[in-house]
């Protein structure tokens, strides 16, 4: 199993959109192959950070499966534009 950690910093004032967003794109992230869950946290200290767990099966589920597929392109327009600045992403193991 392998842990995908993204910190988001939502741009502040459009964290409700955010989470309005996020609500319609996880349905795109949870019918990929090899995803196993995910959960999004909002920041106590920070309201605008969130952060987003995803576990997968194998860590090109994500880099390649999920990142190259048609579905991304809606991910990508639903929450990108939200990011300031782009989250990076760390996998664990």
């Amino acid at each position: 199993m392998i842990l995908e950690v993204a910190i988001l910093n939502v741009i502040p004032g459009s964290e409700n959109d955010f989470i309005a967003a996020f609500a319609k794109a996880q349905h795109i992230i949870s019918g990929m192959a090899g995803y196993i869950s995910h959960q999004l946290k909002r920041c106590i200290e920070n309201a605008s950070r969130f952060i987003l767990l995803v576990e997968w099966q194998k860590l090109s589920d994500h880099t390649e499966g999920f990142r190259k597929s048609k579905e991304y392109i809606e991910w990508k327009s639903l929450l990108h534009h939200f990011y300031d600045p782009f989250p990076t992403v760390e996998h664990y193991q």
